[in-house]
């Protein structure tokens, strides 16, 4: 099935012909909108920010129990090109990414041309079950703890019952995917990465440790900050990303998976 045919998955950026598109995969709780942003500072691809159910035009669709039922539910609905693409998530972003491109592979379909991964350690560290997960807790202690753990939540929301109560649902249910996500072993990826993450944040060998994830090669680049160093000073990380998806056409021919 097209793109075209599940717009509801999708928001894209200016039509670029041509160039290859990026699909952008948000944070936990987060929204496609904060990555379609970026379609103006990344003249060299033709952005895609991916929305999930429950936030923006999707929040009355009934959310994913798992990680499974998510990749299930988009390998239906999206068939990501035409041409070469790139992934870019951010936190639970990044692992959404990281699965989808198992299943594309696993289903011999084509793959993107680069991962770009962006604040999350390399899944065979964190592939234990959350003993006491966040997504159990009551509303407003979920919110809260998730502030003080990660930030990225704007004060606005916090100060606000009403707001609050928007977010909470995808919030709990990005919470649930994460915290029962087990990763399974597997064959690496044939597909090139590149990791960013904020100095402040994981330690530096936990993203080197995603060179265990592919055959290719791996890229790591930190930048001053927290969990979301992406907020705090944008330029330099646009600038990177934007060098991570330039490729010429012969080299980000699609691959598909044997």
């Amino acid at each position: 099935m097209s793109t075209a045919a599940s717009p509801r998955w999708l928001f894209a950026g200016e039509p670029r012909p041509g160039a290859p598109r990026l699909y952008c995969f948000a944070h936990g709780g987060g929204s496609a909108t904060e990555y379609l942003r970026w379609a103006r500072d990344m003249p060299g691809a033709e952005l895609h920010a991916v929305q999930l159910p429950g936030r923006g035009s999707r929040y009355n669709e009934p959310m994913f129990p798992s990680m499974d039922a998510l990749v299930a539910a988009f390998l239906d609905e999206v068939s990501p090109g035409p041409g070469p693409f790139a992934f870019f998530g951010h936190s639970l972003g990044s692992l959404i990414a990281y699965e989808i491109t198992r299943a594309l592979r696993d289903a011999g379909r084509p793959l993107p041309y680069r991962l770009v991964l962006s604040g999350y350690p390399a899944p065979h560290h964190r592939h234990e079950r959350v003993a006491d997960p966040l997504h159990h807790l009551p509303d407003d202690e979920l919110i809260d703890r998730v502030a003080r753990l990660h930030g990225g939540i704007p004060q606005e929301v916090l100060d606000s019952k009403e707001l609050r109560e928007l977010v909470v649902g995808a919030l709990r249910d990005d919470y649930r995917v994460l915290e029962t996500y087990a990763w399974r072993e597997a064959e690496p990826l044939p597909v090139p990465i590149t990791v960013f993450g904020g100095s402040a944040d994981h330690a530096r060998a936990e993203l080197d440790a995603w060179q265990q994830h592919t055959t290719a090669d791996v890229t790591v680049r930190q930048f001053p900050g927290g969990h979301f160093y992406l907020r705090e000073d944008p330029d330099p990380v646009l600038r990177e990303l934007a060098e991570a998806v330039a490729r010429s056409t012969s080299s980000a021919a699609p691959r598909t998976a044997r």
